[in-house]
């Protein structure tokens, strides 16, 4: 008995499959999945006013508002008011980012700079800039200057809050190296700072984009004779759903290509980094 059991050979235990280890990362970019979203709302739209859900009173069906569209474009009141609103947003963009790219430079690179500047930018940020909207008609009237103020007060801070973030965040051995080769200060900026600071930079962009779209809303609809807001405002008073759906639907679309640019420029200039979403 014993010795037909030391003969016999061992029975082995059976080896399981080793399970493919499933990966942590989102995985693959899906192709035109930005689109993915806008086309499912679209589509759940398209469903509800062709099945009644939607009073056409309230929310005028995507083909009606398509109709509207291209009688605006027809009559040519669509691209004169597109105009202008883009004259406002791109001027109040521009001020915004040039005036807070400089003062967070200015906090970032000096503590006199951050003690002075930080505190009152910070208590801006907990001030929406549509609330300043009173103060300004009053030092600047209902004109063009008081609605390029608006926006360019809703693009400063973002650009400033995550410029100085990005500027704080560059890890000090690049600095020490900067000191250790001799760098002169025009040097240390461009090959130093600049870099460090432009992801901050970056993201800060894709805040600021919306808020000009966002406080362009507002004063357009304060006393305006042209822009998309007034447009807006103007078929309210006529009861035109289908015309304040057109002009959401260009906000909207204006807000989207605005931030894919600014997206855009941020994958080609770091391309350097490898992220999550790589």
């Amino acid at each position: 008995m014993t010795a037909s059991l030391l003969t016999r050979p061992h029975a082995t235990a059976p080896v399981r499959a080793s399970r493919p280890r499933r990966r942590l990362t989102p995985g693959r970019p899906i192709p035109f999945g930005a689109a993915l979203g806008p086309l499912l709302l679209l589509a759940a739209w398209a469903a509800g006013s062709a099945t009644g859900w939607l009073d056409p009173r309230t929310v005028s069906a995507p083909w009606t508002v398509l109709t509207t569209a291209g009688d605006l474009i027809a009559d040519g009141r669509l691209q004169d008011n597109l105009a202008v609103s883009a004259q406002r947003a791109g001027l109040g963009l521009a001020f915004g980012t040039v005036i807070g790219t400089l003062l967070a430079l200015v906090a970032g690179l000096s503590r006199w700079g951050e003690a002075i500047l930080d505190g009152p930018i910070q208590i801006k940020r907990a001030i929406p800039a549509l609330a300043l909207i009173p103060l300004l008609i009053l030092w600047l009237g209902i004109g063009e200057q008081m609605k390029v103020t608006t926006i360019t007060l809703g693009v400063l801070v973002p650009v400033y809050i995550h410029t100085h973030n990005g500027l704080r965040s560059i890890d000090s051995r690049y600095v020490e190296l900067g000191d250790s080769l001799r760098l002169s200060r025009a040097v240390f900026l461009r090959r130093i700072v600049l870099p460090g600071a432009l992801p901050g930079f970056l993201l800060g962009m894709r805040f600021a984009v919306v808020g000009a779209w966002l406080a362009l809303v507002v004063v357009e609809q304060i006393n305006s004779t042209s822009g998309i807001g007034y447009m807006m405002d103007l078929a309210r008073q006529y009861g035109q759903t289908d015309v304040i759906i057109v002009g959401l639907v260009l906000y909207g679309l204006l807000g989207l290509l605005s931030d894919g640019l600014v997206r855009l420029v941020q994958r080609r200039t770091l391309s350097w980094r490898r992220t999550l979403a790589d």
